[in-house]
């Protein structure tokens, strides 16, 4: 049976949110969306919201003192990913990545590589645009942690 989905949503794409309200529906499941500003999202008992404090790591802290071995966070932030991981939670990043304790250190690292470039004046691009293909393979990876529930 399937656990919570925790969802760092101000920087979730509403596609993937979307997605998510779908599934929830489909499949019985409880919907936390945690951010720092309201967020719309259908009124129904499996989808919440939960609005924080406007501190850079409110939403994170929220879903790491929350989530529950077996639940999902659907998040792009690596370091919440990186708290999360070691305690039994799975990850998904919108683009459909998932992370697990194998991918989590690799993660961390390239993230503080490109965040030390950043700091040195070297430009190192933002993600590429959320499209149909990111939607899919989050769309896929979804699937994956809800069949790995039974």
């Amino acid at each position: 049976m399937a656990r919570h989905i925790w969802v760092d949503a101000d920087a979730t794409p509403r596609p993937v949110r979307d997605l998510l309200f779908k599934t929830s529906a489909r499949r019985h499941l409880a919907v936390t969306l945690v951010a720092n500003s309201p967020i719309s999202h259908p009124h129904t008992t499996r989808v919440a919201s939960v609005l924080v404090g406007r501190g850079a790591d409110e939403a994170d802290n929220y879903i790491a003192e929350h989530a529950q071995p077996g639940d999902l966070v659907i998040t792009q932030d690596i370091p919440l990913a990186a708290r999360v991981v070691p305690h039994g939670v799975a990850v998904i990043q919108p683009h459909g990545r998932e992370l697990d304790q194998d991918s989590i250190n690799e993660a961390l690292a390239l993230r503080d590589f490109k965040e030390s470039l950043r700091d040195s004046g070297v430009v190192t691009g933002g993600p590429p645009p959320f499209g149909a293909k990111q939607k899919q393979r989050f769309a896929n990876a979804l699937d994956r942690w809800i069949s790995s529930q039974r």
